[in-house]
C-alpha cells in the first residue's frame, strides 16, 4: 500500500488526476493466484449459455468463440490476466465497427475507449463512443442522449419503443435537404480573438479573460489587460442578475488570482469588490488587472480597473482592489491538508437539502441564471455546516482547463450559501469581500464544497475535487445585499451614445452669393429649361390634409411622383434636384412638421440610391437665409438648414446628456403611460392607485415588459382608434391573490397580457396570465404573449387549421 501510494502522490504533484479504486480483490494481478483454486470450483459448478452475439476478449484482444466462453477455464484466466480492453478495442475499431456504448454507471471506459482510437481504422471513418449513464445526469436524460448521439451517426433506433406515439408525441419528418450545420452570424470560440502581440510588445497570457499583459520599465509591477463583452464569452450572458448581465463576483477572483500567479504569488490576502461591473448588451469592456510591485513585507497591492470598449477618453472605473502574497507549498509535506475529509462523500450524518426548486427560488431574487451557472447538482446540512456538489456543462470542460477555477464553477457554488442564509427567499446577497484565498489545484470540472459560518452574511469555504483533493480555500467570503445595478461609467456611457445634431456651418459656407437668388418652382421643369447651372429647386408644402396620418400619406405621394419624373428623363442626369421645405427640421425653433420630415426620409432614401442627385434644403423663408443658400449648396453638403442668414448642418455627435424620466415625488407605485401623444417625448411616469384586489386577479411583481410596435404607434398618435392601454405584456411574480383564484399562487413566475406593465406592479386577470416555462428568463416569456396569441388567432381562428394538417410558413 505504501510503495502504491508513493506512486500515486508522484503522480499528483505532476497534476494527474489519481483515484483509488475501491475493490476486495486486486483483480487481472499475481496476488489473485491463492484463490484460483476457489474460484475454478465455483465457475466449474455453472452453467452456461452460448451468446447470441459476436464477442472480443480482453483476455487476449481478439474474437472469442462461444466454445472458449462456457469453458470454466477461460473466465479463470480472465480474473487473473492483464485486460487487454485497448486492444479489443482495435480489433474491434479494424472490423469496421465505428459505433461504441457503454453500459454501465459512468463514461469511464467511454474516455479509455476513445483514447485508444487517436486515429480511426482505415476506411472506416470517425468513431463515436458515448456513455449510457452519467454520474452527474439523471439516468433517463443520460440514456436518450446516448441513444440520440448513435441515431445522429447512422444507428437504428426504434423510436416508438422509446417514445410511445401519444397525442403529444408525434413524429415529424426532416426536411429533405442536409443541414447546413452553419450560423449566419460569426461565433468564433473562446479564446480565437486572441491575436499574437508580441510584436506590440505585449506577452501573451493564454488565459481566457486577460489576452495581454505588460510589466511597466520603471516598476516591478505588471498589468494585464482584456476585453469582456457577452459576443467574445457567450457563458457570461446566463449571469443575470436582477435583468442585467453582471460580471460574476467570482470572475474578479479569478482575474486577482492569474495576476498573482504571473508574480509568484499562490494566495490572495484579501479582496473587495466596491462596484460591480456591469456588461453592455452590445460591445464590450476593457480591463486591466494592474499588479503592484512588492512592499517590504512581500505583499502587493492589485487593482480591477474598466471602461467601455469604444471609447478612447472615458474615465476608468476601479472595481476591486486587493493585495497578494506568497505562501508557497514546494514539497510532499507541505502540501496543503482541508479540515474536512472530502473522499467521505456524500457527507455522514448530513441531511439532504430538496435542488427541485432551487433555481426558481434564486429567480425570483432577481438572479436569473442560465444554463452555465445551474452548476449546483446538491446539497446537505449537517448543523451550521453545509456542503454542496457543483459540476460544469459538458461544453466547457475543455475552457475549464484555462482558468484556475472556472467563475461559473465557483459562482455555482454560492449558490448553496445564498440559498441556506436567513432571510435568503427575500435578500439579493452578492460576493463583496474574499479573505485569504489559496487555489491549490486548477482546471476542476466538478467540486465538493463545504461552507461554514463566520458571522452574520459570512462563510469559510473549502473546494475539494471528486477524489478528495484539496483544490482551493476562503478563510472569509462577506456578502453584501445588493444595492441597484447601473452600468459603470455613467457619463461615458451617455457619451458613448450618438445622435444627430443640426450644428452652425463654417464660416464659408454662410457668406451671400452674389447675384439673382435662385427661382423656386412646385413642379419639374418643362421640356427645354435651361438647366446650366446644375440645381433645380422645387418646393414641397405642407398639405392641408385632415389629421397627421393624412398629411403625411398626401405629401409623400406627391414627393414620390417627384422623385420618380426626376429620375425617369434623362435630361435631368446632369443636375441636382434640391427639395426645399420650410420646417421639415426642428432647427433654432418650433419642432418639425411631421409630414414635411417624412418627405427628408423618403428624398435621403432616394439620394443613397443615386448619390449627387438630390439635396434637401429647409429655410425659414427670410430674404437672408436664401442670400446664402446658394454658397451652402455649392459646397457639397446634401443636407442644409438656414435659419435668419445662418447655415446649419447635420452632424452625428455624442449624447452629453442622460434623459430619465423623473419618478412621482412620494409615490411607491408608478408607470409608464402617455402624457402627450405625438412624439416619444411626451412619456411620462404617472403614479397609479393600490387598490383591493377583485375576485380572479392577481397583483404581479413585474420584472421585464414586453413593447410591442402598437405601444410605439399608440404613443405616436398614430395608432386607429381609441388605443386606451399602454403596456399590454410582461412576466414577472405574483405577489398577491384575489378572491376564487385557484391555479396561481404567490411566488409564481407568470407571464401574459395585462395592462400596465410598464412599471414595476401591474394586476392582471388570472385567466389571461400562465407560469413561466423552466428555463425561460422573464425577457424572454415577456416577448411571447402578443406573439404567440397573434399567432394562434390567425392559425386557428382565422385560418381554421386543424389538428394533422400542414402548413408552409414562408418568412421573408
Amino acid at each position: 500500500a505504501g510503495a502504491v501510494e508513493e506512486i500515486a502522490d508522484r503522480f499528483r504533484a505532476d497534476g494527474r488526476k489519481v483515484t483509488a479504486l475501491r475493490v476486495s480483490h486486486a483483480f487481472h494481478s499475481p496476488l489473485m493466484e491463492p484463490m484460483l483454486a476457489e474460484f475454478r470450483a465455483v465457475a466449474q459448478e455453472l452453467t452456461y449459455g452460448r451468446p447470441s452475439l459476436p464477442m472480443v476478449s480482453t483476455v487476449t484482444g481478439e474474437t472469442v468463440t462461444a466454445e472458449e466462453l462456457t469453458d470454466p477455464e477461460y473466465w479463470v484466466r480472465h480474473v487473473r490476466r492483464p485486460v487487454r480492453f485497448a486492444d479489443a478495442v482495435r480489433v474491434l475499431a479494424g472490423q469496421g465497427v465505428t459505433r461504441f456504448l457503454e453500459a454501465g454507471p459512468d463514461g469511464t471506459l467511454t474516455a479509455l475507449a476513445q483514447g485508444a482510437l487517436d486515429e480511426p481504422a482505415e476506411g472506416t471513418g470517425a468513431t463515436l463512443s458515448v456513455p449510457s449513464l452519467r454520474k452527474d445526469k439523471p439516468e433517463a436524460v443520460a440514456l436518450l442522449t446516448a441513444v440520440a448521439g448513435l441515431f445522429a451517426h447512422g444507428a437504428d433506433v426504434d423510436w416508438p419503443a422509446v417514445v410511445p406515439r401519444t397525442g403529444r408525441v408525434r413524429p415529424v419528418d426532416l426536411p429533405t435537404y442536409a443541414f447546413q450545420r452553419k450560423t449566419y452570424w460569426p461565433t468564433p470560440a473562446e479564446g480565437r480573438h486572441v491575436r499574437d502581440v508580441s510584436g506590440l510588445g505585449l506577452s501573451v497570457t493564454g488565459h481566457p479573460l486577460l489576452g495581454a499583459a505588460l510589466a511597466p520599465a520603471d516598476s516591478d509591477g505588471v498589468v494585464f489587460t482584456g476585453v469582456l463583452s457577452p459576443r467574445r464569452h457567450p457563458w457570461l450572458r446566463d449571469h443575470v442578475v436582477g435583468g442585467t448581465v453582471l460580471f460574476p463576483g467570482t470572475g474578479f477572483l479569478e482575474l486577482v488570482l492569474r495576476g498573482a500567479d504571473q508574480v509568484g504569488c499562490d494566495r490572495i490576502d484579501d479582496l473587495t469588490i466596491a462596484v460591480p461591473l456591469v456588461l453592455p448588451d452590445r460591445g464590450g469592456v476593457r480591463i486591466q488587472v494592474v499588479v503592484h510591485g512588492p512592499d517590504p513585507s512581500g505583499s502587493r497591492a492589485v487593482s480591477v480597473f474598466s471602461r467601455p470598449d469604444d471609447t478612447e477618453d472615458a474615465p476608468w472605473t476601479l472595481h476591486a482592489t486587493g493585495s497578494v502574497s506568497s505562501t508557497f507549498h514546494t514539497t510532499a509535506d507541505q502540501r496543503p491538508t482541508l479540515a474536512y475529509d472530502f473522499a467521505v462523500w456524500p457527507p455522514q450524518d448530513a441531511v439532504p437539502e430538496p435542488m427541485e426548486t432551487a433555481y426558481e427560488r434564486l429567480t425570483a431574487l432577481g438572479l436569473a441564471y442560465g444554463p452555465v451557472f445551474q452548476g449546483l447538482r446538491a446539497m446537505w446540512r449537517r448543523g451550521e455546516e453545509i456542503f454542496a456538489e457543483v459540476a460544469l456543462p459538458d461544453a466547457h470542460d475543455d475552457l475549464a482547463d484555462r482558468f484556475g477555477i472556472h467563475p461559473a464553477l465557483l459562482d455555482s457554488a454560492l449558490h448553496a450559501v445564498l440559498l441556506a442564509l436567513p432571510g435568503s427567499d427575500d435578500t439579493l446577497r452578492l460576493p463583496f469581500s474574499w479573505t485569504g484565498v489559496s487555489l491549490w489545484a486548477s482546471g476542476a470540472r466538478h467540486l465538493r464544497v463545504r461552507f461554514t459560518g463566520r458571522g452574520a452574511d459570512t462563510v469559510a469555504l473549502e473546494l475539494a475535487d471528486t477524489t478528495g483533493g484539496p483544490v482551493a480555500s476562503v478563510e472569509t467570503l462577506v456578502l453584501r445585499e445588493a444595492g441597484p445595478l447601473a452600468p459603470q461609467n455613467a457619463a461615458a456611457r451617455a457619451d458613448a451614445l450618438y445622435q444627430v445634431d443640426w450644428i452652425k456651418a463654417p464660416t464659408p459656407l454662410a457668406t451671400p452669393a452674389e447675384g439673382p437668388l435662385p427661382s423656386v418652382g412646385h413642379t419639374l421643369p418643362d421640356p427645354g429649361s435651361d438647366l446650366a447651372d446644375g440645381d433645380v429647386f422645387v418646393r414641397i408644402e405642407p398639405p392641408d390634409a385632415d389629421g397627421a396620418v393624412g398629411a403625411v400619406h398626401a405629401v409623400t405621394v406627391r414627393a414620390l411622383e417627384l422623385v420618380r419624373g426626376w429620375l425617369a428623363e434623362e435630361r435631368f442626369e446632369g443636375s441636382r434636384l434640391v427639395v426645399v421645405t420650410e420646417g421639415a427640421v426642428g432647427v433654432d425653433g418650433p419642432p418639425a412638421v411631421p409630414a414635411l420630415a417624412a418627405v427628408w426620409g423618403l428624398v435621403r432614401a432616394a439620394r443613397a440610391e443615386n448619390p449627387g442627385r438630390f439635396a434637401l434644403l429647409d429655410t425659414d423663408g427670410s430674404a437672408e437665409s436664401w442670400a446664402v443658400a446658394r454658397t451652402a449648396l455649392a459646397s457639397g453638403e446634401p443636407e442644409i438648414a438656414v435659419r435668419g442668414g445662418t447655415v446649419s448642418v447635420p452632424r452625428l455627435t455624442r449624447a452629453s446628456s442622460r434623459t430619465e424620466l423623473p419618478l412621482p415625488a412620494q409615490e411607491s407605485a408608478w408607470r409608464l403611460d402617455i402624457a402627450e401623444k405625438g412624439t416619444l417625448e411626451g412619456l411620462a411616469l404617472v403614479p397609479v392607485e393600490q387598490g383591493e384586489l377583485g375576485a380572479g386577479q392577481v397583483r404581479v411583481a413585474v420584472r421585464a415588459a414586453g413593447v410591442n410596435f402598437r405601444d410605439v404607434l399608440n404613443a405616436l398618435g398614430m395608432y386607429p382608434g381609441d388605443a386606451r392601454d399602454f403596456g399590454l405584456e410582461g412576466a414577472g411574480v405574483v405577489t398577491e391573490v384575489g378572491a376564487g383564484v385557484t391555479g396561481l399562487a404567490v411566488g409564481d413566475r407568470v407571464f401574459g397580457m395585462f395592462s400596465g406593465a410598464f412599471g414595476p406592479v401591474a394586476v392582471a386577470d388570472a385567466r389571461t396570465v400562465a407560469r413561466v416555462p423552466e428555463g425561460w428568463t422573464f425577457a424572454q416569456a415577456a416577448s411571447v404573449p402578443i406573439v404567440f396569441l397573434t399567432a394562434y388567432y390567425a392559425l386557428a381562428d382565422l385560418g381554421g387549421l386543424r389538428a394533422g394538417e400542414r402548413i408552409l410558413v414562408h418568412a421573408a
